[in-house]
C-alpha cells in the first residue's frame, strides 16, 4: 500500500528506527500515483534519501532496479532533474565496493535507455562515465571505441564542459596503452576547450595532474614538478583524496632529480596531514636514494609493495631508477679489479649472484664497460678500454680537407678556361 507524497511521510521515513524500515517507507512513497508539483518535488526527495539509504546498506541491485522503476516517473518531470537523479544514482552505485561490473551493465542500459528515449545530453553523459569504467577494468579497445565515436558527437555539439572530460579521459587511455603522442594531442585538446570556459578547480587539478604524469614520462622532471604542485594546491584546497597522490609525485620528481635530501622538508611543511604509508614509501626510498644503498631501495620496494609496485606511474620510475642506481654501484665496485669472483662481488653489493650476473651481462652488452664474463670460474674479466690513436682521425680530417681544396682549385680553373 502507498503512502502520501508528503512531507509528513518524509520525516516518518527519518525517524525510522531501522534503515530497511526507512528503506520500505520510501518506496511506499515512490508508488503514490500522485504528479502534482509537491508530489514530483517530495518523491524527488524520497529518491535521494532512498539511493543514500541503499548505499549505506550495499545494496547495489536495488539501486539498480531503482533506475528502472523509475523510468515512467522520469517522464513527467524536467529532463535536466532527470539526469541529476540518474547521475545521483549511477554516483551511489560506484560508492559500494567492488562494484565495478555491476556500474558497467547499469551505464550500458541507461545508454540503451537514453538512445531509446532521444535523452541526448544525458547519455552522452553516461557514456563518458562508462568509457571511464572499462578503462579501469582494462577494456581499453571498447574504451576507445566508445570515446572515438563521442568525442565527435559532442565536438559537434560545442559543448566544451563534457569535451574537456572526454579528451582528458582520452589522454589517460592513451597513456595506459603507451601512446605518449596520442596522449599528448588529447591532453593539448582538453587543455583548448578549458581556456574557454570555467573550470572548476577539481577538473583543473585533473588537467595539471595528467600533464604532470606525461611529462615525467619524457623525463622532464623540473616541469612535471610544478605541474604536480599546481594539482596538490587544487585539490589540498577541497580536501579531495587526490592531493595525497599529487604530493606523491612530487616527492618522486624530487627524487629523479637528484634533490632526495628535499623530500623529509617538503613532507614536514605541506603533508602533515597526509601522513601515511604513500609519503612514508616515498620516503623510505628517498632514503636508500640518499644513502646510494640498494640494499634499502629493495627493502622499500618489499615494505611498500602496494604503493609503489602497484602504482604503474611510480613503478615505471623507480624501475629506471633501481637499474641507475644498481649500475653506479657495480661500476664503482669492480673499478679497482682486471678480474674479479661474481660472487665476491654479489657479496659485496648485497645482492643474489644471479642477478649481479645478468646485471653485468647486460652492461657488458650495453657497452658500460668492456669485459666478459667467464662462466665456468664464476668470473668477471675487465679489459682495459682501448686508446684510440689520434693519428687516424687527424688524417682523415686532413684528406677531407685537401678534397675541398682541389674542388674549389677545379671551380676557378672551370671559370678561367671558360
Amino acid at each position: 500500500m502507498s503512502l502520501p507524497a508528503t512531507a509528513e511521510s518524509i520525516d516518518l521515513a527519518s525517524e525510522a528506527k531501522s534503515r530497511p524500515e526507512a528503506i520500505t517507507i520510501l518506496y511506499r512513497v515512490l508508488e503514490n500515483p500522485a504528479a502534482s508539483s509537491e508530489a514530483l518535488r517530495v518523491k524527488e526527495q524520497a529518491i535521494a534519501k532512498l539511493s543514500e539509504l541503499l548505499r549505506e546498506e550495499n545494496r547495489g541491485e536495488d539501486l539498480r532496479g531503482l533506475l528502472t522503476t523509475l523510468r515512467p516517473f522520469f517522464s513527467l518531470i524536467p529532463k535536466a532533474k532527470t539526469a541529476k537523479i540518474v547521475r545521483g544514482i549511477i554516483d551511489a552505485v560506484a560508492k559500494i565496493p567492488n562494484s565495478t561490473d555491476l556500474q558497467i551493465s547499469l551505464c550500458k542500459e541507461m545508454v540503451e535507455w537514453t538512445r531509446a528515449e532521444k535523452r541526448t545530453f544525458l547519455r552522452q553523459r553516461v557514456e563518458a562515465r562508462l568509457a571511464a569504467l572499462l578503462m579501469d577494468s582494462k577494456e581499453y579497445s571498447e574504451a576507445l571505441t566508445l570515446l572515438s565515436g563521442l568525442v565527435k558527437e559532442v565536438r559537434r555539439l560545442d559543448d566544451k564542459l563534457l569535451l574537456v572530460d572526454i579528451d582528458l579521459l582520452e589522454s589517460k587511455l592513451h597513456f595506459s596503452l603507451r601512446n605518449l603522442p596520442k596522449a599528448k594531442a588529447a591532453l593539448t585538446a582538453a587543455r583548448t576547450a578549458a581556456n574557454a570556459i570555467y573550470v572548476p578547480p577539481a577538473q583543473q587539478g585533473t588537467i595539471d595532474l595528467q600533464s604532470g604524469i606525461l611529462h615525467a614520462e619524457e623525463k622532464d622532471y623540473k616541469t612535471a614538478y610544478s605541474y604536480f604542485f599546481e594539482a596538490f594546491e587544487a585539490f589540498n584546497a577541497l580536501d579531495d583524496p587526490r592531493a595525497v597522490y599529487s604530493l606523491k609525485y612530487m616527492l618522486l620528481c624530487k627524487i629523479m632529480v637528484n634533490q632526495a635530501d628535499d623530500v623529509a622538508g617538503i613532507i614536514s611543511s605541506k603533508a602533515l596531514k597526509f601522513l601515511g604509508p604513500e609519503l612514508d614509501a616515498m620516503k623510505a626510498v628517498a632514503d636508500a636514494y640518499s644513502k646510494r644503498s640498494l640494499k634499502l631501495f629493495e627493502t622499500a620496494l618489499q615494505d611498500f609493495k602496494a604503493q609503489l609496485d602497484e602504482d604503474p606511474i611510480v613503478h615505471r620510475h623507480l624501475s629506471s631508477l633501481y637499474d641507475t642506481l644498481l649500475e653506479q654501484n657495480l661500476c664503482r665496485l669492480i673499478e679497482p679489479f682486471s678480474r674479479v669472483e661474481i660472487g665476491h662481488i654479489a657479496s659485496l653489493i648485497e645482492l643474489p649472484v644471479e642477478h649481479v650476473e645478468k646485471k653485468l651481462s647486460q652492461m657488458i652488452l650495453d657497452k658500460k664497460f668492456a669485459g666478459t664474463l667467464d662462466q665456468g670460474v664464476g668470473c668477471l674479466i675487465i679489459f682495459d678500454d682501448p686508446k684510440t690513436d689520434a693519428i687516424f682521425p687527424a688524417t682523415l680530417e686532413t684528406i677531407q680537407n685537401m678534397g675541398k681544396v682541389v674542388d674549389s682549385l677545379f671551380v676557378r680553373s672551370a671559370k678561367i678556361m671558360a
